[in-house]
C-alpha cells in the first residue's frame, strides 16, 4: 500500500512541478487578449424565418506567449477558421493569419485602443463573395465581448454587423 502512497505522491509532485514550470503569461504586446483567453460563443441576429447561426470560438495562449491561438465555427462547422496573432518585430505591430474552412484566407494588423478594445484590419486572399478588405473592432467589457465587422465587398463597405460573445462550454467543431 505504500507503494502507491509513494506513486501517487511522486506523481502529484510533478504535475505540480511542471504547473510552475509553464508559466502562464503572454509576451507584453499581447496583453490586450488576455481577458479573451477561453471559450466564447454569440447567437447571432436573424429574421425569424432564417436558420439560427451560432459562432463558437476558443483563444488559447501559444507558442510560450509568443502567439494566440484562435479557432471557431460557425453551426456545428458548417464554416469555421483558425488564426495566429503575434507581434512582429520588424513591423513593430501585431499581426495575424486567419485561415477558413471556405478556402479562403486573411492576413491583417491589429491596434490596440484601450487596455480591452482592439481594431484589426484584414486584407482577403480568395473570397468568392467578393470580400477583399474587413475591419472589426473588438471591445471586452462586463465578461463579454462585442464585435462590430465591416466588409469591403464588390468595393463597397458594408453597414457594420454587432456580434455580443458570451463565455461557453461548447466545443468548436470541424466537419
Amino acid at each position: 500500500m505504500s507503494y502507491i502512497k509513494t506513486l501517487t505522491l511522486t506523481f502529484l509532485l510533478t504535475l505540480a512541478f511542471f504547473a510552475h514550470a509553464q508559466p502562464s503569461e503572454l509576451a507584453p504586446e499581447l496583453a490586450v487578449f488576455k481577458p479573451y483567453l477561453g471559450t466564447w460563443q454569440a447567437d447571432f441576429k436573424v429574421a425569424d424565418n432564417k436558420p439560427k447561426i451560432q459562432d463558437v470560438g476558443i483563444w488559447e495562449r501559444a507558442l510560450n506567449g509568443q502567439a494566440i491561438h484562435t479557432k471557431h465555427s460557425i453551426n456545428k462547422g458548417e464554416y469555421g477558421g483558425e488564426s495566429m496573432i503575434f507581434w512582429d518585430r520588424e513591423q513593430q505591430s501585431l499581426v495575424f493569419y486567419y485561415f477558413t474552412t471556405a478556402g479562403f484566407y486573411t492576413k491583417g494588423t491589429m491596434k490596440v485602443l484601450s487596455p480591452t478594445q482592439f481594431v484589426a484590419y484584414e486584407t482577403v486572399t480568395g473570397s468568392k463573395e467578393g470580400i477583399t478588405k474587413v475591419k472589426s473592432i473588438s471591445d471586452y467589457k462586463d465578461g463579454e465581448f462585442i464585435v462590430s465587422t465591416s466588409y469591403l465587398k464588390k468595393g463597397e463597405w458594408t453597414k457594420p454587423e454587432k456580434r455580443i460573445y458570451t463565455r461557453s462550454d461548447k466545443q468548436v467543431i470541424f466537419k
